[in-house]
């Protein structure tokens, strides 16, 4: 009872924190790292009985599944270099720089040790990012860099938190095995990633049935971790190239129903998992402090800060001469390559958030050793993991909308511009059609007139951000919205009076609901 108990608290806390971010308009994971750090100072609160190994299959696979799918292939391919750059380069260096403060800081931290802190924090979370610079509009290259940048270096990162984890629990460490080893895992991964997509694409095809669809693809990410750990290869990179894969395919074997169920379930299932994550870290937070008694408060927040300092001055330390570097190797950019801007540059590496990834494999540290002894250091690990996170999730995600108009980085209205195009060339394409049909069916051309007006008023109203909608333009989309507001307000009348039925409301109420989200 008192586990159901928990969870209810649990739920509740997300609720309220997901209306609070919602509420004050910034991205929801700063409100679970403060309701977070909350829950750990409430003295006596239940744990939370979790099995550490279990958290990294559950937490991640859904959530890199997520971000490969929803990644754009082409702009992928088309920034590969400054991604692939940031996504391993950097993400050993914050390895070794963090491994090294800590050292330095604790020097009783065994060296293998520091580097499984240097690992969990190295890999930056891109949503409070992402979610915060698509609201400004900035240029489309930054978004792609760090969203590509977060769904390679998500798995690199665990790659090495994985070998240091290793190195701790046998004690010993080769860095050409480890090389060798990281290669063949990487590879090996990738390869079970791709073949499981394309089993699953088959499948996919043959289904039929919106609902099934939605089971099958939640199923994917887990299915394709397993199999790969199974066979001791890379299941977070098996699962990217899944996503990746199935991403690629998705328009055409998805249908419409399916896709707007997938989208909210997605939604729903990502809230959920960083909710429960950020809980479990609070709630995990009130034992850590009382197993860190014997560190001064003043010892902790010194160390926390050193690290979180380290974390963000090696990001800078290497995007602004990677950047450069190419062009001064090869005495000239490509001509396809824009020349990096300084504003643009300092946005990259200040969006250097840490985020769920870091809490899991945080959370996910063995208990104990394979003889039975506590894993060393693994409270102050935990702890110094929070308090980076906290620290950039809240200062730098929070700073980040004042910090680009201070530096003026200038917006990028192609994605309008490329939206407009589209709808053009679709409703060219939808008016083609009709006047197809219409002649086909013998019918006069007067009847297909409406039909031919509403489609024209889609051109209008794709209007690029700043400038003014038509006139009628603009009439036609509030009397749309006072036509739907109509509609509902009838719809519920006829329900609270009995004259529909429950069934037949909700069939009309969804229909309003999509007419409502397209306006």
């Amino acid at each position: 009872m008192l586990l159901l108990e928990l969870v209810l608290l649990l739920l509740l806390c997300a609720v309220a924190l997901g209306w609070i971010a919602r509420h004050f308009k910034f991205p929801y994971p700063i409100a679970l790292v403060i309701g977070g750090a909350l829950l750990g100072f409430i003295p006596n609160l239940p744990q939370f009985p979790f099995d550490p190994q279990v958290i990294l299959v559950i937490v991640l696979p859904p959530v890199l599944y997520q971000a490969a799918l929803l990644t754009s292939w082409t702009d992928f391919k088309a920034n590969i270099r400054p991604i692939s750059l940031l996504a391993f380069g950097l993400v050993i260096a914050t390895t070794l720089a963090v491994g090294t403060a800590l050292k330095l800081l604790v020097p009783d931290v065994p060296w293998a040790v520091a580097f499984v802190l240097g690992a969990i924090v190295s890999p930056p979370d891109a949503v409070a990012a992402t979610t915060i610079l698509s609201r400004l509009n900035i240029p489309r290259r930054i978004v792609t860099v760090l969203e590509g940048e977060s769904l390679v270096n998500d798995a690199s990162g665990l790659v090495m938190y994985k070998f240091a984890i290793a190195a701790v629990l046998t004690g010993t460490f080769s860095l050409l095995d480890a090389s060798i080893q990281l290669v063949g895992v990487s590879l090996g991964g990738i390869a079970v990633g791709v073949a499981l997509a394309f089993v699953f694409i088959a499948i996919h095809k043959r289904l039929g049935d919106p609902f099934i669809e939605v089971l099958t693809v939640l199923s994917i990410p887990y299915a394709t971790y397993i199999a790969a750990e199974s066979i001791h290869v890379s299941g977070v990179l098996a699962v990217v190239a899944a996503g990746l894969v199935r991403g690629r395919y998705a328009p055409v074997i998805v249908s419409a129903e399916m896709r707007i169920m997938a989208r909210s379930v997605w939604n729903l299932l990502a809230f959920i998992l960083n909710s429960l994550v950020f809980m479990l870290i609070g709630i995990q937070m009130s034992d850590v402090f009382e197993k860190l008694a014997r560190y001064s408060v003043a010892e902790l927040i010194g160390w926390g800060a050193c690290v979180t300092a380290v974390a963000i001055l090696v990001r800078f330390a290497w995007v602004y001469p990677v950047a450069y570097l190419p062009g001064w190797l090869s005495g000239s950019l490509r001509d396809n390559e824009p020349k990096p801007q300084k504003g643009e540059l300092f946005v990259i590496g200040w969006c250097g958030m840490r985020g769920i990834v870091s809490l899991a494999a945080a959370l996910a540290l063995p208990a104990t050793l394979p003889s039975g002894e506590a894993f060393p250091y693994r409270d102050l690990i935990i702890f110094l993991t929070f308090f980076v996170i906290a620290m950039t999730l809240v200062g730098q995600g929070l700073s980040l909308p004042s910090l680009i108009r201070r530096l003026k980085v200038g917006s990028d209205w192609s994605l309008q511009s490329e939206q407009r195009r589209v709808r053009a060339a679709l409703s060219a394409a939808a008016l083609a059609a009709i006047d197809e049909m219409v002649a086909a069916e013998g019918a006069p051309s007067e009847w297909a007139d409406p039909l031919r007006a509403e489609i024209a008023d889609r051109i209008n109203l794709a209007t690029p951000a700043g400038q003014e909608l038509l006139p009628r333009a603009e009439l036609m989309m509030r009397l749309r919205h006072a036509a739907t507001r109509a509609e509902r307000r009838e719809l519920i009348r006829l329900w609270r009076t009995n004259e529909i039925s429950d069934e037949v409301m909700h069939h009309l109420e969804e229909i309003l609901d999509y007419q409502e989200a397209h306006l």
